[in-house]
């Protein structure tokens, strides 16, 4: 069965530094694509970063600029999202996703069937 525990959200002040951390289970985070998404209140979700199967490639969002890193462990079997540089922009809830697929092209959605229930990021300015 598969699973994914968000964890590393908390209260910053503006160009504070945070690592969320997704323990995953039923599946080994090298195999699988997976994703980074957050919603902030009265927005849709957006993608934050993607981390492919295939040779760890990685895609971000345009709004990251440089001060997200996402990376995993697959002794641990972890996704991370190193955040620094928070802006109070960054307000949201951040969720880890995950799909079988080995490539995804874009950060989208669609493409991933595993959800995690996600961990609160507050920055203050």
């Amino acid at each position: 069965q598969v699973r994914l525990v968000e964890s590393g959200g908390g209260s910053v002040p503006d160009g504070g530094s945070l690592r969320l951390s997704c323990a995953a289970s039923g599946f080994a985070v090298n195999r699988y694509s997976m994703a980074w998404f957050r919603q902030a209140p009265g927005k849709d979700r957006e993608g934050v970063a993607i981390m492919r199967s295939i040779k760890g490639s990685t895609l971000y969002a345009n709004f990251v600029q440089g001060r997200f890193t996402i990376s995993r462990s697959p002794d641990d079997n972890e996704l991370y999202l190193q955040m620094n540089s928070l802006k109070p922009e960054d307000t949201a809830m951040y969720y880890c996703a995950a799909t079988p697929r080995d490539w995804v092209e874009t950060i989208s959605e669609s493409d991933y069937i595993y959800w995690g229930q996600g961990t609160q990021v507050t920055v203050s300015s």
